[in-house]
């Protein structure tokens, strides 16, 4: 049965927003609100060029949402100044696809597929008969009208770009630039399902694997790596696996991180 509501046009706040978020979470402090957090930034400095209003559209319709609703504001928070380039982009991209069920899918069903099958581009039109699709499917709040099928298909492809997946030359078409999911991104993922209650397959399963193009059981050999560092016990037998998890929290795999930069 097709979900009643799903696709939003959130993803018209900012797209990827790399970079303001970076900003964002250099003066986020934990436990702060949307409406405190908008305040601090405001009066930081750090946003000479962004009006008042276009600073809180940012705060509360995209940082908020993705990074403090989903509780990982306090973690990327002491990452951003420590991981890689890739690696924070990635786990930012995480975030993102979850807040924005629409740019989750189109990463799953139409990017992947377009590179296994040989494609080496992505095109608006591509991402415009995605959009075109879920609405008829009912994926959408209410019907959209064309032109806001039009704004959505672009941003599907700037947020892509935003997070590396595609060339970053404004054209109709872009170059299909595939990502390689990094360790530490592997290691966040698995214990942030993990805490969030999942089960181990269910942590294999999650949908999440698939903005990396990976199925479960690449992630079965992902996670059988991080075993190596004894960040994680891996036994598997058929189907089945089981997962011996070696830390408790969040704030520990964070430590992990940072200690193996």
């Amino acid at each position: 049965m097709t979900e009643a509501v799903q696709y939003t046009t959130q993803l018209q706040a900012g797209l990827g927003l790399v970079e303001e978020t970076k900003l964002l979470l250099s003066i986020y402090e934990p436990g702060q609100t949307s409406a405190e957090l908008y305040e601090s930034a405001l009066s930081s400095g750090l946003f000479p060029m962004v009006s008042a209003r276009r600073l809180r559209n940012i705060v509360s319709e995209c940082f908020a949402p993705r990074y403090i609703k989903q509780g990982g504001a306090p973690h990327l928070k002491r990452l951003a100044s420590e991981v890689s380039t890739s690696t924070l982009n990635q786990l930012l991209m995480v975030y993102t696809a979850e807040a924005n069920l629409i740019f989750r899918d189109f990463v799953r069903e139409v990017y992947w597929p377009h590179y296994a099958g040989g494609r080496s581009t992505i095109s608006l039109d591509d991402a415009k008969d995605f959009v075109e699709q879920a609405v008829r499917d009912g994926k959408t709040q209410k019907h959209w009208a064309e032109s806001t099928i039009k704004r959505m298909s672009s941003y599907l492809i700037g947020c892509c770009a935003d997070y590396g997946l595609l060339s970053s030359r404004r054209s109709a078409t872009r170059d299909i630039q595939p990502i390689r999911i990094e360790q530490s991104t592997v290691l966040y993922l698995a214990y942030m399902h993990h805490l969030n209650g999942l089960g181990d397959n269910a942590v294999i399963n999650h949908p999440s694997w698939e903005l990396f193009g990976l199925e479960p059981m690449d992630v079965k050999d992902e996670l059988k790596r991080l075993a190596k560092n004894n960040w994680l016990i891996v036994q598997s037998a058929a189907d089945v696996v089981r997962i011996s998890w070696q830390y408790k929290s969040m704030e520990e795999v964070v430590d992990v991180i940072i200690a193996e930069r």
